[in-house]
């Protein structure tokens, strides 16, 4: 029966092909006219980037209303950019393309290198102008009970760059005499932005035995995962909180216009007062560069710890990922 229809199917491909040999119009290409395609170029304005702990449609929900609001009170035109990194972040920093950037304390400390200077800073939701990194386990983790639980596992931490999501968290082990070489591998979250979440449901997955992230970070997957299966182990000290800085030349009387609408911003004012809870902030008041040597400090801590531990051959801080498994 098959040998039938494969003789059958291999007499009709003449019929096919005899089908196909009408002529058929040839039509004639002059490749000496082209037309230049233009790429759509932005309009100038004053470029306003969220460092990409959280999602870009995380990032636009949270900040957009308050760049509006921004533009409108300065009447300066402003746009939201969205670096995929916090590394692509501090690079875009560097060649002028984000003019004014949020970003987490020590993300800051690294932009005063290429010349941004601070000028605001938020206070968080409960009116404080500091915020905590927390360390968090799976509930149903029975190995982790007590801090030192966690030496020889696996710890993964927001990114390199992320102060709430890995350095107060490191500095916090290291006053505890827990040093990186002590954990049998430390990773960073994945992929562009949605860190923090990324952070959180790896170790609600059982990827990973502990996570730190910025406080407040699981109220982003609340509507993921079910919070009473993660168990905060411990929680940093407090830091100052995240910071506005300009980057290096940009017009001072610019940024005076954006800081002092920034300041009007009331909780009192229904209206500024969704903008203000919509970018989880209670209020932004003025900074100094000075305001951060906390975090300087906690920097070089971490460092010289880096040099004296087992992990001389891992580079500087941001490292990209450290394993000490056997």
């Amino acid at each position: 029966m098959l040998r039938a229809l494969f003789l059958t199917f291999i007499l009709c491909i003449p019929v096919f092909l005899q089908g196909c040999g009408e002529e058929v119009p040839v039509v004639k290409v002059d490749f000496s006219k082209r037309e230049s395609v233009k790429v759509p170029v932005p309009e100038p304005a004053i470029t306003y980037a969220y460092l990409p702990q959280y999602s870009h449609e995380v990032s636009y929900a949270r900040h957009n209303p308050l760049i509006q609001h921004l533009a409108k009170e300065t009447g300066l035109p402003m746009r939201q950019v969205f670096p995929d990194t916090f590394a692509e972040h501090v690079r875009m920093v560097e060649r002028g393309e984000i003019d004014i950037s949020f970003s987490n304390p020590f993300v800051y400390v690294q932009l005063t290198k290429l010349g941004s200077t601070a000028f605001a800073r938020i206070k968080e939701p409960d009116g404080r102008p500091t915020f905590r990194g927390q360390i968090i386990v799976h509930a149903q983790n029975k190995a982790i009970q007590t801090l030192d639980d966690v030496i020889g596992k696996r710890w993964i931490a927001v990114d390199p760059y992320s102060a709430g999501g890995y350095l107060y968290a490191l500095g916090y082990f290291l006053d505890h005499g827990i040093h990186a070489h002590n954990f049998r591998e430390i990773a960073f979250a994945p992929g562009p932005g949605g860190k923090q979440e990324k952070a959180a449901l790896a170790v609600y997955a059982g990827k990973y035995d502990v996570a730190s992230v910025r406080e407040g970070a699981l109220d982003t997957v609340k509507d993921k995962i079910n919070l009473q299966h993660i168990r905060v182990l411990a929680v940093t000290p407090e830091y100052p909180g995240w910071v506005y800085s300009a980057r290096n030349g940009m017009n001072k009387e610019i940024v005076s216009k954006i800081a002092e609408a920034m300041f009007r911003l009331s909780m009192d004012i229904p209206s500024e007062a969704a903008i203000l809870k919509n970018a989880r902030t209670s209020g932004i008041i003025p900074a100094t560069d000075s305001d951060y040597d906390a975090v300087r400090t906690l920097i070089q801590k971490i460092e010289a710890d880096r040099i004296t531990s087992k992990l001389q051959d891992v580079p500087p801080l941001p490292a990209q990922r450290v394993s000490n498994a056997e």
